[in-house]
């Protein structure tokens, strides 16, 4: 196939300060109840990368399966955009929940006093919004939880991310699906959340975006249907390419790829699998609302420079 090359990519217009040792990263959990246990060994990774920690009073409330009601979780999420003393704001845990706080939450505080904001899974939701109210990116990577016994790679990429701009970022298991070269917006993230968006007045909007997508214990049935469910709402209109992060425990992986081929089925939409991000072993830190290139061809995301990673 002829490879297409789009170079033409929008620039981030505002960029949240990096960090430096000895900041402050603020905590939330605007999912589920988290494993204290779990979590202590979180909080002391993050400590051993040289930052402080802000844990907001409240923090590990419980309303069934939540991590205390919506407009408690949601509190204190705005609580934290509004605080200028915290510099980054990571996420206790994912699970479900955030799809409930998303019309409590002032993304405008976020935008006055903007600063990264990181989780994945459930997380995507509150990243997909972000992204569309805030002209800076949200980074998708590890929560509190997965930090507790995250990979070397995956804290070392979370470390870049928050620290500074990164060039590219390389799937050292890549695999073409379909061949090509693009440019957009980075966007995306877990399936079934971003599924759970669709029809709603959260509906994230993909078009002219590299679309990344990532799950887990989903069988190939689900992810065809979700995928369809997302097409049909039109939610994947102008989708420039596709790259694939873990599909843990999801069957077939040729079955997933035929599936994805089927429901990307415009030959100019090039489709990269491999990338190392979601729930697997490796979660590499990625910058949404980021522009970059995907290079399906050689296995690379290339950010633009000034774009964060």
């Amino acid at each position: 196939m002829k490879t297409v090359n789009q170079t033409s990519i929008p620039a981030v217009s505002a960029m949240p300060p990096y960090l430096k040792p000895g900041d402050a990263i603020g905590v939330c959990a605007p999912s589920g109840v988290f494993d204290p246990v779990r979590f202590e060994a979180g909080l002391s990774r993050i400590r051993d990368m040289g930052f402080e920690i802000h844990l907001p009073p409240g923090l590990g409330a419980q309303e069934r399966y939540l991590a205390g009601d919506d407009a408690h979780r949601a509190g204190i999420v705005n609580d934290l955009f509004q605080d200028s003393g915290i510099k980054a704001i990571l996420c206790a845990r994912g699970g479900f929940g955030v799809l409930r706080i998303l019309p409590h939450l002032n993304f405008s505080l976020l935008n006055r006093k903007p600063k990264f904001l990181v989780g994945f899974s459930d997380i995507t939701a509150l990243l997909a919004e972000g992204v569309k109210q805030c002209p800076f990116p949200m980074i998708h990577g590890p929560v509190v939880t997965s930090l507790a016994q995250a990979s070397r790679e995956s804290v070392e990429s979370l470390l870049r991310a928050l620290s500074g701009p990164v060039s590219e970022v390389g799937l050292v298991n890549g695999k073409t699906i379909r061949r090509g070269r693009v440019s957009g917006l980075l966007a995306g993230g877990n399936l079934a959340t971003l599924t759970s968006m669709a029809g709603t007045r959260f509906q994230p909007d993909f078009n002219g975006c590299i679309l990344f997508l990532e799950d887990i214990n989903e069988p190939p049935y689900k992810v065809d249907r979700m995928l369809t469910q997302m097409g049909l709402s039109g939610l994947l209109a102008g989708v420039r390419g596709v790259v694939l992060g873990g599909f843990d425990h999801c069957g077939d992986e040729a079955i997933l790829h035929d599936i994805v081929q089927e429901r990307f089925n415009d030959p100019r939409v090039p489709i990269l699998a491999g990338l190392d991000a979601g729930h697997g072993a490796i979660n590499l830190s990625l910058p949404l609302g980021a522009p970059v290139t995907l290079d399906a061809d050689t296995h690379r995301l290339i950010f633009a420079p000034g774009g964060m990673s």
